[in-house]
């Protein structure tokens, strides 16, 4: 894992750019792959919306090994080994992490996009209208609550789990967490983020499914748990209930993917047991 590489001289974790942000070409049966992992939020969104826009056809899946090592993320039984081999078949020169999801067009044998917050958006206006997750009366709403998720939530975890000062983590887990505050506002009175299920209620959720198996111990986000914000509770495990959410949502790989790669935080890659949470409804 190169995570030195993305360390300021202040000792803040700054999120690599994803290399490879070309838009998706229309959807044609057997040209897309997804490479995604159940470990990771990032990619688990892509999975969620592949199967709520119904997509399985359109798009192919290959999910990677949840233990990643050196060489990056391992293709189980597949061709090729690893995904960093696909890295550097579509750019020889590249450096940095080799990171899920990534789409890889098999007619023009390279990688189109490994652009997180766009490849969800493109699936959701080019690929499937229904459910209609990205509504164009709701889209400048949308954006700004998506940028406020990321810095507050969806990043800010890791910039506490990787810190390496003390001001650095205490900042981030101090947006977390009034982040966290904001939303329990926020949908102690309502089903969703917004009047109907949207993108930006993806990519809460892979967050907070991963908050008290992962991110409150192992990234010392221990403030409090997410068992411990009702409102946020609830909404978590009425997402929960959506097949789509649940089928993509795998506790075990998640934690063995955390405790056991990240060695820079978890040198001993001893994996928790527990913790013991009932996310039926």
């Amino acid at each position: 894992m190169k995570l030195s590489r993305e360390m300021s001289n202040d000792g803040r974790f700054v999120r690599q750019p994803n290399r490879f942000t070309d838009p998706l070409g229309p959807p044609e049966p057997g040209r897309y792959r997804l490479y995604a992992s159940y470990a990771c939020p990032w990619a688990q969104r892509v999975l969620i919306v592949r199967k709520l826009l119904r997509l399985e056809d359109l798009l192919d899946v290959t999910i990677v090994d949840p233990i990643r090592d050196e060489k990056g993320w391992r293709v189980p039984g597949g061709d090729p080994e690893y995904l960093s081999e696909l890295y550097h078949a579509t750019d020889p020169g590249y450096t940095g992490r080799y990171t899920v999801p990534a789409i890889w067009d098999s007619r023009d044998g390279r990688i189109v996009t490994n652009d997180f917050p766009r490849i969800t958006l493109d699936l959701e206006t080019s690929w499937g209208t229904s459910p209609d997750l990205y509504p164009e009366r709701l889209r400048p709403d949308i954006d700004i609550m998506n940028d406020r998720l990321y810095h507050g939530l969806n990043n800010a975890v890791y910039e506490a789990g990787f810190a390496r000062d003390q001001q650095a983590y205490e900042e981030a887990v101090a947006r977390v967490f009034s982040t966290l505050d904001t939303l329990e506002v926020r949908l102690s009175g309502s089903e969703f983020l917004f009047d109907t299920l949207t993108d930006s209620d993806v990519r809460l959720y892979t967050t907070l499914a991963r908050f008290d198996a992962v991110y409150y111990a192992h990234f010392k986000c221990s403030v409090r748990r997410l068992v411990d914000h009702p409102a946020l509770w609830a909404y978590a495990r009425r997402l929960y209930a959506i097949p789509a959410f649940r089928e993509t949502t795998d506790f075990d790989q998640i934690k063995r993917h955390y405790y056991i790669t990240q060695t820079n935080i978890n040198p001993t890659r001893i994996v928790p047991v527990g913790p013991e949470i009932d996310w039926s409804l």
